[in-house]
């Protein structure tokens, strides 16, 4: 046995659960994405999908990829750099920097490498990346693949990122990165008071809007509409993979710093062009959302409605103001176990174990799309609150 087998061989962290039978990843799906699915025969409620607009089989979206294929093939063969440009992906650029309200964006193959490849190309040695300490692995690889300087800020902690931006030089760029809507506690990055900060320390920020968009701004446009700070935020990136039905991502920006992030970003210029199928669904998933305000509009209304009954039941939701609704157990071995009875009882939900997490703040994620209905959140929210009486897990209404 060679030395790197040996070193795997003793990794046994996912045996521990495997041979508990609480093991609660790579679950496996046998039909489409919907409200309700169906898992080794057995149907059950999807609560832990990141399609927030409920599009993911929509025939509209799943006649312009086939027609993409019909007409391009199912891939570039190439990158974006080289041979792997279509006239369909320079389009959906173009509709996505008006939609955003930037002068251009560029599409990746996917979200990941947006955040990895152009958080790690924008600055130098002798510049600052300052991040959120809750923001996205994608965003943190990026800063590890960069050579500058890096300081994290506790979540949402303005006066510790003002801390941070107060130990850079003056004259180097500071470019401040954060989830507009944080992808596991579920709520909104204080880009009022960052931009504030922005100004006041001659900095740079950049967006991450892979869970904002569609859910908030006007016809979804994420937390930067939202707040009415587009302008003021120097990067803005998105991904297609949630709301917009489909694999893939952008970085929206002015024209000169797309320009450099074109010509520098590695994971662009390296990976293959997103294929045609995708490039065309997410283009089709982008005018439905600007043409049926009402998918958004359904969303609040069942987002509104799934918060009150999750707090009337005493669970302990955090600071969620989103469709991204945390469930605190803080405990990890429970947060396996009631996301295995649940499943047992009929509802699918995703844990939230560290590295996810601190420790401390292990939590079941329930995440809601534009097409639940007030039966199936009635349904799901006595289901877990069965399932965490039965763990002894303790709600607000029983202490």
């Amino acid at each position: 046995m060679g030395l790197l087998q040996e070193r795997a061989s003793k990794y046994r962290e996912p045996q521990k659960y495997m041979e508990a039978g609480i093991y609660p990843y790579f679950r496996e799906i046998d039909s489409h994405q919907d409200t309700e699915v169906t898992m080794s025969g057995k149907k059950v409620l999807m609560f832990g999908s990141n399609s927030y607009m409920g599009l993911t089989y929509d025939k509209r979206i799943c006649d312009a990829a086939i027609k993409a294929i019909q007409k391009y093939g199912t891939g570039c063969a190439g990158s974006r750099f080289l041979n792997g440009t279509l006239d369909l992906h320079v389009q959906l650029e173009h509709e996505l920097a008006e939609f955003i309200g930037k002068d251009e964006a560029l599409v990746y193959s996917t979200g990941f490498t947006v955040n990895s490849g152009v958080v790690s190309c924008l600055t130098g040695r002798n510049d600052y990346i300052i991040g959120d300490d809750r923001d996205h692995a994608s965003i943190v690889d990026g800063r590890r693949l960069s050579f500058s300087q890096f300081f994290h800020y506790k979540h949402n902690d303005m006066e510790d990122l003002e801390r941070q931006l107060m130990r850079c030089q003056p004259e180097a760029i500071k470019l401040i990165v954060t989830d507009g809507l944080f992808s596991m506690e579920g709520d909104l990055a204080k880009l009022p008071q960052i931009i504030e900060l922005k100004k006041k320390y001659n900095a740079s920020v950049m967006v991450d809007e892979a869970h904002g968009i569609g859910v908030f701004g006007r016809n979804g446009r994420g937390t930067c509409d939202h707040f009415g700070l587009t302008d003021d935020v120097d990067l803005i990136m998105g991904t297609f993979s949630k709301s917009l039905a489909s694999i893939g991502g952008f970085i929206a920006s002015d024209k000169e710093t797309i320009n450099m992030i074109r010509h520098t970003s590695r994971t662009y210029i390296f990976s293959a062009s997103n294929t045609p199928a995708a490039t065309a669904a997410a283009l089709e998933a982008l005018h439905i959302l600007q043409n049926e305000p009402e998918r958004q509009e359904n969303l609040w209304k069942i987002t509104n409605y799934a918060l009150e009954q999750f707090k009337q039941a005493g669970f302990e939701l955090g600071d969620s103001e989103s469709p991204i609704i945390p469930l605190y157990v803080r405990d990890a071995i429970k947060t396996f176990q009631v996301t295995k009875l649940a499943f047992e009882k009929g509802v699918f939900i995703n844990p939230v174990v560290p590295p996810a997490c601190a420790p401390q703040d292990t939590l079941v994620r329930v995440a809601l799309m534009a097409t639940h209905t007030k039966e199936q959140v009635d349904r799901c929210v006595s289901i877990l609150v069965d399932s965490f009486k039965e763990l002894g897990i303790p709600l607000k209404n029983q202490q």
